[in-house]
């Protein structure tokens, strides 16, 4: 059309038409066309990019429910089974909804919960004080409320309401991404990240109920509306909105999970360093902490005024920065803020340390829960092979660009403001300079990452607090235009025109060789058809069902007590939540029955937490597993001060025990043994014997 216009305008002209004026502009006026403004760009991008990320979210969900479904038959294998696959304290988590739903009334499941009598024998404890099982509560009242019970088992309700969890975590990491390089490819390229990397983004597919699953969704929710809090010249009816987002996210991710007080204290002294450092607005930081410590007496309260709460690091580590900033701005206003006045509240939690002393090599230790976690894979460092994992997908490799290129110039910005040359207004100019890549945002995402990455290396299982955020954090950067543009400048190569394309074409070349490369493997992985086989323990359940009274006290290792409680409903006398004093006393204790003591000992103890049947293991009495001096039966001896078995050295104070291996001695039926303990089952890997009420000594 554009062609045949101007040809007949040039016709018409070289005719001396008078038409010629007329037949111009018509061609003018067709080549031109309707425009449409940058702002409608804008609005059909936000369209386009929302829908985009909507529709990762849900695939992701998709996927871990389907990879779910196809290792473990869910569908198709018995109740008992499903239970059981629900393995250590995700089962006793999982008890808790169970329990609400079987109680005749809402009123009467939570007053089950508040004066529970089953999940420590011999104790009557508040469950919703100890433990975080809002979640579940929740899930059942809103169950029973929308009589869902027609449609969908209670046990679909709560893995879907979990992967559907996975779908927020995406859409949040896609919307931070988006945010900080200004483009919703980057949320693209992070989500895609998450996908293909998610045997170390996430383990929600085998740990469901576990509760980092509930907290990290939130957790990102909140990163995603830091994000827009710390944005400049933000308008002061958002930053409120934001604000209580920000609210919202921390106090959910407070209420969902045990740890949270550590979580939020990393991110409070993340906070801090970069307040110290004049990198993020003050008031923005201070509404921070606020926000915090306001979560945290709330879930103080709902939680019954548990002390842990109140007397945790984080409030006393917010409170002093408050008092700090209120002292600072009176004194010698915000330059030079001192960071060490917080220093002094560590020393009323020495004792916290004692595991972290060990760990890190600042003394041995022969403390029974110590060593119990020094010994688990999950506390240990994060294994090598996971770097290169995060490799091969290209995102590790990204991310430690970014974090050369981001942490280069934190140190330029933070010289410069300390020096006074700079001020917090400068990272927010536009102009292509080494405060603009700086900006709060990319500060906080930052030390962020830098915290965590810490966090992670030195704990393995915290690694998925890290990862997620690595795919985020190096999809953003690799399509900012502030980090290119800074990059080219160095390299004397820079023009808007290069920034814009390298930033658009770097992700979708990674977006084809990740579809090219794992595709296959995901559809292929999608295929494998697997199914639940756990025959042992299906029997062991089954048969304590049938053949023991509803108010029998079992005992056994903390991990199949979880799923006894919730596949029987019997009273156990420990349990895997870990976080009380008296439990962890008591728990050692039980497990007496692996160590080298006398049956009347046994007997006694088990006895004294009114234990009616004992479950014994052969994977821990014979464990191979672990190395010498980490086996449980290695960390019992140790703390009983006798020699460990097999060949290596001792420590030159511990003396060989007068008592054989309980766990071992019992099977030979031996009149000092059954007239103690009466086996009355046992298969290939358990062993159940019932106690003695009475001790008939001759």
């Amino acid at each position: 059309w554009h062609f045949w216009y101007f040809r007949k305008a040039h016709f018409s002209a070289s005719r001396g038409s008078r038409d010629f004026p007329r037949a111009f502009r018509r061609a003018k006026m067709v080549s031109s066309g309707p425009k449409i403004s940058a702002k409608q760009w804008k609005k059909v991008s936000l369209v386009i990019g929302g829908i985009v990320g909507l529709f990762l979210g849900i695939l992701t969900s998709v996927y871990i429910s389907t990879l779910h479904e196809n290792d473990l038959w869910f569908s198709n294998i018995k109740e008992v089974e499903r239970e059981i696959s629900f393995r250590t304290e995700c089962g006793l988590y999982y008890s808790y909804y169970k329990q609400m739903l079987a109680a005749p009334s809402i009123q009467q499941g939570l007053h089950s919960l508040i004066y529970d009598n089953k999940t420590e024998s011999m104790r009557t404890i508040n469950i919703l004080e100890r433990m975080n099982v809002y979640q579940e509560v929740f899930l059942s009242m809103l169950y029973t409320v929308l009589h869902l019970k027609r449609f969908l088992e209670p046990v679909y309700f709560y893995i879907y309401t979990l992967f559907s969890l996975q779908a927020v975590c995406v859409l949040a990491l896609y919307a931070t991404s988006w945010l900080l390089s200004g483009t919703w490819l980057s949320g693209v390229l992070a989500a895609v990240w998450y996908i293909v990397n998610r045997v170390d983004t996430t383990r929600v597919e085998f740990t469901i109920p576990l509760r980092e699953n509930w907290a990290l969704p939130f957790f990102a929710v909140q990163l995603a509306a830091i994000t827009v809090l710390f944005r400049p010249h933000l308008r002061s009816a958002h930053e409120r909105l934001t604000l209580l987002a920000v609210f919202i996210a921390t106090f959910l991710l407070s209420l969902t999970w045990q740890f949270n007080q550590f979580i939020l204290l990393i991110q409070a002294m993340a906070l801090f360093t970069l307040d110290c450092l004049d990198m993020v607005p003050e008031g923005k930081v201070v509404w921070l902490y606020i926000i915090q410590v306001a979560s945290l007496l709330m879930v103080y309260t709902l939680q019954f005024f548990n002390s842990m709460i109140i007397g945790s690091l984080l409030v006393s580590f917010n409170m002093s920065a408050l008092l700090a900033r209120k002292l600072q701005n009176r004194k010698i206003g915000r330059k030079g803020l001192n960071c060490t006045v917080l220093s002094r509240e560590y020393k009323c939690y020495e004792h916290i340390f004692k595991f972290l002393k060990a760990k890190f090599g600042f003394g041995a230790t022969r403390d029974f829960d110590a060593n119990l976690y020094l010994c688990e894979e999950a506390f240990g460092l994060l294994p090598f092979n996971t770097f290169a994992r995060l490799s091969d997908t290209l995102v590790f490799y990204a991310y430690l660009f970014v974090l050369l290129i981001t942490a280069t110039t934190a140190a330029v910005v933070s010289f410069q403001n300390l020096s006074g040359r700079a001020s917090i207004k400068s990272v927010e100019k536009q102009q292509p300079t080494s405060t603009t890549v700086f900006k709060p945002a990319v500060a906080y995402h930052l030390m962020h990452t830098i915290s965590f990455g810490l966090l992670a290396i030195s704990t393995m299982r915290m690694k998925y607090l890290w990862t997620s955020h690595v795919c985020m954090f190096a999809a953003s950067g690799l399509c900012s235009g502030d980090i290119w543009g800074l990059v080219l400048k160095c390299i004397h190569h820079y023009t808007p025109k290069r920034v814009s394309v390298i930033r658009y074409v770097t992700p979708i070349l990674i977006l084809f060789y990740l579809c090219y490369k794992f595709l296959p493997g995901i559809m292929a992985e999608l295929s494998e058809l697997r199914e639940f086989y756990d025959p042992d323990t299906v029997e062991l359940m089954n048969w304590i069902k049938s053949n023991t009274p509803k108010e029998a006290v079992i005992a056994g290792s903390m991990q199949l007590l979880a799923g006894v409680k919730l596949c029987t409903g019997r009273i156990l006398t420990n349990h895997p939540h870990y976080e009380d004093k008296s439990l962890r006393e008591r728990t050692k204790q039980v497990y007496q029955v692996y160590a080298k003591r006398s049956p009347e000992d046994v007997h006694r103890i088990l006895r004294s937490f009114g234990t009616d049947f004992v479950i014994l293991e052969d994977s821990i009495c014979y464990e191979r597993r672990h190395n010498r001096g980490c086996r449980l039966r290695d960390l019992l001896d140790i703390a009983n001060g006798h020699m460990m078995d097999g060949p290596g050295e001792d420590d030159l104070d511990l003396k060989p025990s007068p008592f054989p291996r309980f766990c071992e001695e019992i099977k030979r039926n031996l009149p000092s043994y059954t007239m103690y303990f009466t086996k009355v089952f046992h298969n290939k890997t358990f062993h159940v014997y019932k106690l003695a009420r009475h001790q008939n000594i001759t």
